[in-house]
């Protein structure tokens, strides 16, 4: 099965796939190794403008929906 995900807010549209690489980048720039991610969990509040995700289930990032 294929599934996509779509969060539309306010005249954005923001698509799971591209929430999740820039998820990925956040954790390479913190140095780790793409290897190293294990599990990855994005929550996304529009109302904030914001994404945060939390990478092997206790380190957290976030980024803009920009």
């Amino acid at each position: 099965m294929k599934s996509t995900l779509y969060v539309e807010y306010q005249e954005k549209q923001l698509e799971e796939k591209a929430l999740v690489t820039k998820a990925k980048k956040i954790w390479t720039s913190m140095g780790k190794k793409a290897s190293e991610l294990t599990s990855l969990q994005v929550y996304v509040k529009p109302e904030e403008n914001m994404v945060y995700c939390v990478f092997n289930d206790d380190i957290k990032g976030e980024f803009t929906l920009d």
